[in-house]
């Protein structure tokens, strides 16, 4: 699964270089068309941080080319992808392994966890996966899992704006919004194309441009659709509401683009909830915080599941997964019996039964990753994240306490790192007014709507980091960029 590139300039040692179609002759003005279209619609920004900041990213004058192979093996990940959260939930609402539920239902409200368990919702599923593939010299791995995702409304924008200047896109110019529609479509057994109320909180406010954007597509599909705050809810009886001038609209689907772990700020969150369970609207994704964690990457490879995730999954599905997620442990603070050790880990070439030992690990050990599992506030966009060599000995240790003292109400995982395969990437440097060449790791961040009962790729983002950088994610020395197909 390598990165090609279709040029003769100099690949380095990676044999990676950037696309260069001949049909492009002007590179500065291609990349101030980006730039200027992203500033109007305001995409050009990074969640998080100060919005006046000049720019928000590296704007690259072509797209990242993904060999044939690394293309095959993002459209079969999708389908395994919503095969595992198939398999997931049935696991979980089986409760045949008592042990399972209680490592998903740590630090949760009972009354949600209660709403998880409820028949209307037993077999709903997440219509929108987004996991974060860091590409590797051998192998790639999927390091996150994201049902919430942000990212929609600006790859789609991208693919749009690299489309016009003349690229094919994976998923095509308009992947992204054609496959939203048809996932929010198929919630619902009708033919027209139903009311969509897409709810932001004020958590996720950073992401409230890209979801105009993308409301404003929907409704060129022929969508009604609105953009909203919770507050702008209006709950009766009969169902949800949104005001428009004079008129109330009924809601149909209602996107929640707003985490779990934030429900207590949500306003009228009960009564949403509610009119889902009166089946007055149809919420997504559904309110199953444990489909939410990054444990389920640690379950996934647990000796005890290995049969079930087969059984469930298929062959296919199960060795696809196996071989791209990361070796993942849940960091349990419970003392474990003598005979009891922790499973495919060893410590300096010794199996251990108590995680407390990593404390000590040299920087050449600690090549490891500690991360909150989900509902919290630190679970999404890098925070909370510890990478072992990347800090000292004594901030390490405080790491792996930290994440041991929060079990009961917040698990971490400890995760295998596994360092990209180094690419050349050019972008524009807009305070010279030149294009340069950078080099460093890519992750893609391939985005899957599920319709027809499987997971279809709707376009895949890239963002390159220097080599400096031991988190890869969207910051201002970052190229982010489409990505398109090769030969």
């Amino acid at each position: 699964m390598d990165i090609t590139g279709k040029t003769d300039r100099d690949a380095g040692e990676t044999g990676v270089t950037a696309v260069s179609p001949t049909h492009i002759t002007n590179d500065i003005s291609n990349c101030k068309f980006i730039a200027e279209s992203l500033r109007q619609s305001g995409l050009w920004s990074i969640p998080g941080q100060a919005k006046d900041r000049e720019r928000g990213w590296r704007v690259s004058p072509e797209p990242l080319e993904l060999s044939a192979d690394c293309v095959k093996f993002l459209e079969r990940l999708g389908p395994a992808l919503y095969s595992f959260y198939n398999a997931a939930n049935t696991l979980y609402l089986r409760g045949h392994y008592s042990w399972v539920n209680d490592y998903l239902d740590r630090g949760k409200p009972q009354s949600l966890i209660e709403y998880g368990h409820m028949n209307f919702q037993r077999r709903k599923l997440p219509m929108i996966i987004r996991p974060d593939i860091i590409l590797g010299e051998d192998t790639d791995y999927i390091t996150e899992l994201d049902s919430v995702p942000g990212g929609i409304g600006l790859t789609g924008s991208l693919s749009i704006l690299y489309g016009q200047l003349g690229f094919e896109l994976i998923g095509g110019r308009k992947g992204l919004p054609e496959g939203f529609a048809q996932a929010m479509q198929s919630t619902l057994d009708q033919e027209r194309s139903p009311a969509l109320a897409v709810v932001v909180s004020e958590e996720s406010k950073d992401y409230r441009s890209e979801m105009e954007w993308l409301a404003g597509e929907l409704r060129e599909l022929g969508w009604i659709v609105f953009t909203i705050r919770p507050e702008e809810v209006i709950f009766t009886e009969d169902g949800l509401f949104v005001r428009e001038v004079d008129e109330a609209n009924r809601i149909d689907v209602l996107y929640r683009f707003f985490e779990l772990f934030d429900l207590k700020n949500i306003p009228k969150a009960e009564l949403v909830m509610y009119a889902a369970k009166k089946k007055r609207v149809v919420v997504t994704p559904p309110y199953k915080a444990y489909l939410e964690e990054k444990s389920l990457l640690a379950l996934f490879h647990h000796p005890m599941l290995q049969d079930y995730w087969r059984e469930q999954m298929g062959n296919e599905a199960f060795d696809l997964l196996a071989g791209v997620i990361p070796k993942t442990w849940i960091l349990d603070s419970r003392p474990a019996p003598p005979h009891v050790m922790i499973p495919d880990f060893q410590f300096r070439g010794k199996r251990v039964n108590d995680w407390r030992v990593i404390k000590e690990g040299t920087q050449k050990e600690r090549r490891l990753v500690i991360k909150p599992s989900g509902f919290s506030p630190l679970a999404w966009g890098s925070r909370g994240v510890v990478v072992g060599h990347d800090v000292s000995q004594e901030e390490w240790a405080a790491a792996v306490e930290n994440a041991l003292g929060s079990f009961q109400t917040l698990p971490y995982v400890l995760q295998q790192f596994h360092e990209g395969k180094r690419v050349k990437v050019r972008y524009y440097e807009e305070r010279d007014v030149e294009i340069r060449e950078m080099t460093g790791r890519v992750r893609l961040s391939p985005y899957y709507f599920v319709s027809g009962g499987t997971a279809k790729l709707g376009g895949v983002l890239a963002t390159i980091c220097p080599l400096d950088k031991k988190l890869i994610h969207g910051m201002v020395d970052a190229v982010m960029v489409p990505c398109s197909a090769g030969k």
